[in-house]
């Protein structure tokens, strides 16, 4: 849960709700459904970007390309890198 105030899906404007599709569109496909959706309609950390739907986009967006298979990495080495990036910043996910 976000303890900030965010955007339920219910209340997203069209700008939001573009945001909100347009960055799932480069998202592996893995990621497609939330494991904790939460009122946005996807997780708390997406729905903590709700208020600034530009900042969703190129935020998400950029994590999203940088997982592309078209890298050298392999998705092994995309999630050994995120989990360990996780980790150090003591994140739960």
């Amino acid at each position: 849960m976000t303890w900030i105030r965010t955007i339920p899906a219910s209340e997203a404007d069209e700008k939001l709700r573009q945001a909100i599709a347009d960055q799932r569109l480069v998202y592996p496909k893995e990621y497609a459904d939330p494991v904790h959706p939460d009122e946005s309609g996807g997780s708390s950390i997406v729905g903590s970007h709700t208020l600034i739907p530009d900042a969703l986009y190129h935020a998400f967006s950029t994590f999203g390309v940088l997982l592309s298979p078209d890298l050298p990495l392999n998705r092994r080495q995309h999630e050994m890198i995120t989990t360990v990036v996780s980790v150090t910043n003591r994140c739960k996910y």
